[in-house]
């Protein structure tokens, strides 16, 4: 049960995210805010993750998860309550930021707190099942917002009130803390991440790679394709297909981790969706084809969030559980601001598949490092 109702909450999270994101670039458009300004708008939630980020680990040992599940989620809800207040650039952009906290502060702990009470053998299906809740929720979050053409302020309600519900039934479950012993206690939050990073940092790239995944197919992909005489109509049509994928395989892939080893399934599919986007430069001209191979490459990378943070959790102690889920959202945040800025310039200079170059190669880089660097035993953390 407390599964269910973690991943619950999970998939409101994603349906206000999904929602949010659309909305306020149609309504920014509306007040005519320039395409610029409208795309550095919508860093302020990834700005607040960050600013957030290094304050989570020590309230979350002390309080507890339920607590900041509670806090998380009532930041959230008030701030989509605050958006049809006041037309502003700034006060938005303000919200967007605590958004960003809210959602951070309910992630960092709904995730750490799956982690810490799933047993080895069913961690990728429970990790899986987040992943998979977050992305269906994200999914119909852009239906919602279409909403605006009834009131521009019943998008904000509706999110508001299915937050508001699925708030409540975090007070049906039992409040747990994170495992610590006496050596994490007295070690400083510093050391608690240089260890994290030291014994986990190969399964830490997979949160960073599907952030610049996600970021760069949704919001510089359809840029690349209007360069490359893709119609709107056909930009439409493509995009979907890597979501698609990803629902679809979200929940098998976690259970083939489980079943097969978390390493053998990650290398497999980072090799796959490598090989799923440097095929998809050889049909630009094919709308079906490009709709494959996006659909392939969700299928194979559409959840190396989920299984990144699977792999991580067999890597490290339970004391490092916390700092390991933070590490995993703040590179997910820098992955999602690095992706779209790094393939706009490269693309900006040069055209011709560059954009699947980049991001083939990326996951390439992924798969080598994956497949040649063996993690420590977590018995030598245990001996510091």
């Amino acid at each position: 049960m407390r599964l269910w109702i973690l991943v619950s909450i999970v998939a409101i999270s994603g349906l206000s995210q999904g929602m949010l994101l659309p909305l306020l670039s149609i309504i920014m458009e509306k007040h005519g805010f320039s395409s610029s300004v409208n795309g550095m708008h919508a860093t302020a939630m990834y700005i607040g993750v960050l600013l957030i980020s290094p304050f989570l680990e020590k309230p979350l040992r002390k309080y507890g998860y339920r607590p900041m599940i509670m806090l998380g989620g009532f930041i959230v809800l008030l701030s989509l309550l605050l958006f049809p207040l006041w037309h502003s650039f700034l006060f938005w952009f303000v919200l967007r930021l605590f958004i960003g906290i809210g959602d951070h502060m309910l992630h960092f702990a709904t995730q750490t707190w799956i982690t810490d009470f799933s047993p080895t053998q069913r961690r990728g299906r429970n990790l899986s099942l987040y992943g998979l809740f977050f992305g269906i929720g994200f999914a119909v979050g852009p239906m919602l917002a279409s909403l605006v053409e009834i009131h521009e302020a019943l998008p904000f309600l509706l999110s508001s009130l299915l937050s508001f519900a699925g708030w409540l039934t975090v007070f049906s479950l039992k409040n747990a803390h994170p495992e610590v012993n006496d050596a994490s206690e007295k070690s400083s939050g510093l050391r608690r991440f240089t260890q994290t990073w030291k014994y986990a940092w190969t399964a830490l790239s997979l949160p960073f790679a599907y952030g610049f995944l996600e970021a760069a197919i949704h919001g510089i992909f359809p840029v690349y394709a209007l360069r490359e005489h893709i119609s709107v109509e056909h930009i439409s049509f493509i995009l979907p297909a890597f979501s698609i994928g990803s629902i679809l395989f979200q929940l098998p892939l976690g259970i083939f981790s489980d079943r097969l080893g978390r390493k053998t399934v990650l290398i497999t599919a980072v090799l796959l969706g490598s090989l799923s986007f440097i095929s998809a430069q050889f049909f630009t001209n094919s709308p079906l084809g490009l709709f494959a191979c996006f659909f392939v490459a969700g299928m194979f990378v559409g959840s190396l969030f989920s299984l990144g943070i699977t792999y991580m959790a067999d890597l490290l102690p339970k004391t490092l559980l916390p700092a390991g889920n933070l590490l995993s959202g703040i590179l997910y945040s820098v992955g999602s601001m690095v992706g779209p800025f790094s393939l706009g310039v490269i693309i900006q200079y040069k055209q011709g598949g560059s954009f699947f170059v980049t991001v083939s190669t990326l996951l390439f880089l992924i798969f080598l490092i994956l497949a040649y660097n063996k993690p420590k035993e977590i018995r030598e953390i245990a001996d510091h």
